[in-house]
């Protein structure tokens, strides 16, 4: 019986050791998720998830359900009333035991505001606290309008706009040297509008305007396009569309960083007083070799014109009340319209007015001139530029169609096309009015090539040739990331970048091909060029071809012992004794040698000993004489 108390003493002081390791500071999360069904301003399509001690993205919909309009709303993540401060506020007080899960609060700006009835998406990043553990946390959101940026930072200058709001979060531990560049949940998130008015635009002058865009994220965003929605109705697109592109691209948007999107648009006649929205969709990489991904943005300009009242829509001079023709839809057959080629436009025309019926309708089309030339953009097929319509009831339309043919050699972009109307109504004869289209109008990429230079035009297995030769960009419109692939059986393929080509300008190709087989043909390498348009989509490839020779691979470096080159391709196998024939000589000739000069080195020893014997005679003969 001592032994098992013993053992029970033992496993409690183990439990007590485990505890008194947790720190006493960690903090737990909720249990379960709170209810947020009855929430009206901010709702959540899915609950953000983070890393504890790392940054995440917190994302929700901001909502003005019952108005009025909101101007220049700011949303803001709040701390409230936890067991690290007291009470929270709710039924009988109730204490509850949560935390605030951020090191601290956070807030974004809502440029341009929210319209009744509407909703705008946003994400605020925030860095989640490290003494927290994994679980759900709800956290408080506010919502002001009216903001004004302060000059105290610690100064929130706006109006509540909604009642405090609760949102759901979900955190888990972050893997073992997992940082914010490790992060799963790190986005790339961009913010229109931030810290600036909402631009006025007042017809007929031109806006000039620039919206600014911050990269809210936790990374940076590469290739970035954003690109402005545009839409051919008056009531969604107050202006003008007069680029062919309203496209801005930025190689690198860094974490934090903000650029300027720059606008000059003119506002478009038949547009109302009020708010706009101007829709854009943000293409990005998360890396340099990465998938394109897309975020959706909003921004709000208002526009000051005609107010939008049916009696102001109805009344003529004299306060006689007439009918409103206005173009009820338009399209084209072909729907893109080529510079220089015909096309049928198909206008209907509707009969605005609710009780006022129009008769003898006189349509007259004028097109907007040119830049280059001064003659019309757009021109009838048939030479007459009147069209009449016998009648129109209240709300009834009718449809009209056009042979015409647009000038070649305008540039690429949007041109407007003005209706001028003159109708006649039962209490108003010969009422006249004026409204337009815009129309795009596309050009076919041109170029050509220059002379192509291979050198050397004739090369062997594993060598390299230089191709050279230039891309004259002969159109009127930008040609993308041209490249330039070379193709054929003899060598390995290459591909070289060339980059864009303005019109009127040249690329220059300068590539190195390496030969991989002989040459099993006439020696003809396929040129593929091809190129993007101002959308990215790369366009139908131009096809142009060289000559190059590859033969195999011949080694003629060797020599004999003589000096003489060698032919190192016999026929057939060489005999053994022929193999070894030219050692041999070459051993004899040395062999010869040293006995040549034995013999001639023992000549002359001989040589020398005679005439030393015959001195020595004559000497002898000498003596005798004297003696």
């Amino acid at each position: 019986m001592n032994g098992m108390w013993r053992r029970a003493a033992a496993v409690l002081a183990a439990a007590a050791m485990m505890l008194a390791l947790v720190p006493a500071g960690h903090l737990t999360a909720k249990a379960d998720l709170w209810d947020t069904s009855s929430n009206e301003y901010v709702k959540q399509n899915t609950i953000p998830r983070g890393k504890i001690g790392r940054s995440m993205n917190v994302t929700m919909e901001i909502c003005n359900p019952y108005g009025p309009d909101w101007n220049d709303v700011y949303v803001k993540i709040d701390k409230f009333y936890s067991a690290e401060g007291g009470f929270l506020p709710g039924a009988d007080n109730e204490y509850r035991e949560e935390v605030f899960p951020f090191e601290a609060p956070a807030g974004r700006l809502v440029g341009g505001g929210i319209l009744t009835g509407k909703s705008k998406s946003i994400s605020i990043p925030v860095k989640v606290r490290a003494d927290i553990t994994e679980g759900y946390y709800r956290i408080k959101v506010l919502v002001y309008k009216d903001y004004v940026k302060n000059s105290d930072p610690n100064v929130l200058d706006a109006v509540p706009a909604a009642p405090d709001q609760y949102i759901n979060i979900y955190v888990s531990p972050a893997a073992e040297g997992e940082g914010d560049e490790q992060d799963v949940n790190k986005q790339i998130a961009f913010t229109l509008g931030e810290g600036q008015a909402t631009p006025v635009g007042v017809y007929p002058n031109v806006l000039n305007f620039a919206i600014n865009m911050r990269n809210s994220g936790l990374a940076d965003a590469r290739d970035v396009t954003a690109e402005m929605v545009l839409d051919k109705d008056s009531a969604v697109f107050p202006f003008d569309i007069n680029d062919g592109s309203y496209d801005r691209y930025f190689e690198l948007v860094k974490a934090g960083e903000t650029v300027q999107l720059p606008y000059s648009m003119a506002v478009r006649e038949d547009t109302y007083s009020g708010f706009y929205e101007i829709k854009f969709k943000i293409h990005y990489r998360e890396s340099a070799t990465g998938d394109m991904q897309e975020q959706e943005e909003s921004f709000w300009v208002r526009i000051q014109n005609k107010e939008k009242e049916e009696e102001q829509q109805n009344q003529g001079e004299n306060n006689q009340p007439y009918a409103r023709i206005v173009v009820d839809s338009f399209s084209t057959d072909p729907e893109t319209i080529i510079a220089g080629e015909p096309f049928k436009l198909i206008l209907r025309m509707k009969n605005a007015s609710s009780d006022i019926p129009a008769s003898n309708i006189l349509l007259d089309l004028e097109s907007e001139t040119a830049s280059s030339g001064g003659g019309a953009v757009f021109t009838t097929l048939s030479g007459s530029s009147s069209y009449v319509i016998n009648s129109l009831k209240p709300e009834e339309v009718a449809e009209l169609t056009m042979d015409m043919q647009a000038a070649a050699g305008i540039d690429q972009r949007t041109y407007y096309l003005k209706l001028k109307e003159t109708y006649d109504s039962p209490e108003k004869k010969n009422a006249q009015a004026e409204t337009s289209i815009n129309i795009s109008v596309k050009q076919v990429a041109r170029m050509n090539t220059g002379t192509i230079d291979v050198m050397p035009a004739d090369i062997s297995v594993g060598a390299e040739s230089n191709i050279m030769f230039p891309i004259n960009n002969t159109g009127k419109v930008i040609l993308y990331n041209v490249m330039v692939k070379f193709e054929a059986d003899s060598i390995e393929e290459s591909e070289t970048y060339v980059g864009n080509i303005k019109p009127g300008e040249t690329g220059n190709v300068d590539a190195m091909v390496t030969g991989a087989a002989a040459t099993a043909d006439s020696g003809k390498v396929k040129i593929i060029i091809t190129y993007e348009d101002e959308y990215g989509v790369v366009q139908e490839p131009v096809e142009k071809e060289m000559t190059l020779m590859v033969t195999d691979f011949v080694d003629n470096s060797f020599e004999d012992a003589f000096g003489e080159n060698i032919d190192m391709m016999p026929e057939e196998e060489t005999p053994p004794l022929m193999k070894y024939l030219k050692y041999v000589i070459a051993a004899a000739v040395i062999v010869f040698g040293a006995i040549a000069v034995t013999l001639i080195v023992k000549h002359k020893k001989k040589k020398a000993r005679k005439k030393e014997l015959e001195e020595l005679e004559e000497l002898e003969d000498s003596d005798d004489e004297i003696s």
